[in-house]
């Protein structure tokens, strides 16, 4: 309630001050990410288990948010609407202007805990508005040492205010809260979308990580990348290559590839610079991971490497001959796994892609610019990454979803749209 309260009393504050103050803010903010980095990675590090030169990335990712919200901090725009199409409106002057919305909740979670913070602060921010985040429970402090640099940078009081604990449903029910943004889970962004009215919310919910490998990909390009980014992070990541579909001219080949490439990445202590893949988030996902990849054999998966559990961490994986309905393709697997199975009609795998209740992003190998085309028009899912994986986000992409997959895009451009409300301004002259 207080944090509440004291957002309220910041709104009408932080609105009133000029763009170029607030795009300061944000690059001081972002001068002290700089300077702090060691120190905030070995804090995500040792609270999520995330290998330390991920999360160095991270947080090197994370001044460039900070950065790029404050570049369009200074740029929100309004629009002309031309009214001279009917006499009622000729002679008038029409504009659709944008202003903060207020208020605005943030909910993120573990997986990537400090820049997705800033992908929900610094938009909130550059556009004017207060905001109220719940930091993971997972991962509590390096939040809060986001918070400490925001306000060593200068954010007036109320502006940024941080909550800890289970308190998710209650900020989002709260009437003073204008706008709800959440990263997370599918289920709980249903949660969210229902419990907020009539208020807009922004989702960046869960995938499954498709990626499309046609007859005419280099396999050589194609397998290592596949490999790679289904096993960074743990595979704790809504775009982690989960299942890749080969075409049946190249599926056995890229399979020995896709497993060869898997079986060099370092399983280890997070906190050793030489690991490539530290621990899940806790010993309970371990174990369900673990489970998964079980069920998926006994139903006929081959398994090519990895699949045993030391605690909290899983070895790298890599399954061939999956089928459709097993967990591992099917639900979002959030783990080192990747699942592969054989195609040999293009358009019927792109229809099995855009039927599945996720659509985030889509990666698609090829030469040919006509089945790219084919599959920019046919695949429904929130992007299409061609001649890449499912694992591509730059902090200024369009980045969202559809279907399960959610409502909305990231990034501080479009983040910054979705903060801000729209108001029309009409001049009788």
């Amino acid at each position: 309630d207080a944090a509440l309260e004291a957002a309220v009393a910041a709104k009408a504050g932080i609105a009133a001050m000029p763009g170029h103050a607030r795009a300061a803010l944000l690059r001081r903010a972002g001068a002290l990410v700089a300077e702090r980095a060691e120190r905030i990675a070995e804090i995500m590090t040792r609270e999520t288990g995330k290998a330390i030169k991920d999360a160095r990335a991270e947080v090197v990712r994370s001044q460039d948010t900070l950065m790029l919200a404050a570049e369009e901090a200074v740029r929100i725009e309004g629009e002309h609407v031309p009214l001279e199409a009917t006499a009622m409106g000729a002679g008038k002057l029409c504009f659709m202007l944008r202003f903060p919305v207020g208020v605005v909740a943030g909910i993120t979670p573990f997986n990537a805990p400090f820049n997705l913070a800033c992908h929900k602060v610094a938009p909130a921010i550059a556009a004017g508005n207060a905001i109220v985040l719940k930091a993971p429970p997972q991962a509590p402090g390096v939040v809060h040492a986001l918070a400490e640099l925001f306000v060593d940078a200068g954010t007036p009081p109320g502006v940024l205010n941080l909550l800890y604990g289970e308190i998710g449903p209650a900020l989002v029910r709260d009437p003073r809260v204008d706008f709800v943004t959440f990263t997370g889970s599918t289920r709980v962004g249903a949660e969210i979308k229902a419990a907020s009215g009539l208020r807009r919310v922004a989702l960046e919910l869960g995938g499954v990580g498709p990626t499309i490998v046609h007859a005419d990909a280099s396999i050589e390009e194609a397998a290592p990348l596949c490999a790679r980014n289904a096993m960074r992070l743990a595979g704790q990541s809504c775009i982690s290559v989960q299942t890749v579909y080969v075409h049946g001219s190249l599926y056995e080949a890229f399979v020995a590839r896709v497993a060869a490439e898997a079986r060099t990445l370092r399983l280890g202590d997070p906190m050793d610079p030489a690991t490539d893949v530290g621990t899940l988030i806790d010993e309970a996902a371990a174990r369900r991971v673990e489970a998964w990849i079980g069920e998926a054999v006994a139903a006929g998966a081959r398994l090519l490497t990895g699949g045993r559990r030391h605690g909290a961490a899983v070895e790298p994986t890599v399954l061939a001959d999956a089928t459709p309905t097993m967990r591992v393709v099917c639900e979002e697997v959030f783990g080192p796994v990747v699942s592969l199975m054989p195609y040999d009609d293009f358009d019927a795998v792109c229809r099995t892609v855009s039927e599945s209740r996720f659509g985030l992003q889509c990666g698609v190998f090829t030469r040919s610019l006509e089945v790219a085309l084919r599959a920019v028009r046919n695949l429904r899912t929130g992007g299409v990454i061609l001649n890449g994986t499912s694992t591509w986000r730059t902090d200024q992409l369009a980045y969202g979803g559809v279907k399960d997959s959610g409502i909305g895009r990231e990034g501080p451009k479009y983040a910054i749209r979705d903060m801000t409300e729209e108001r029309l301004v009409l001049f009788n002259l």
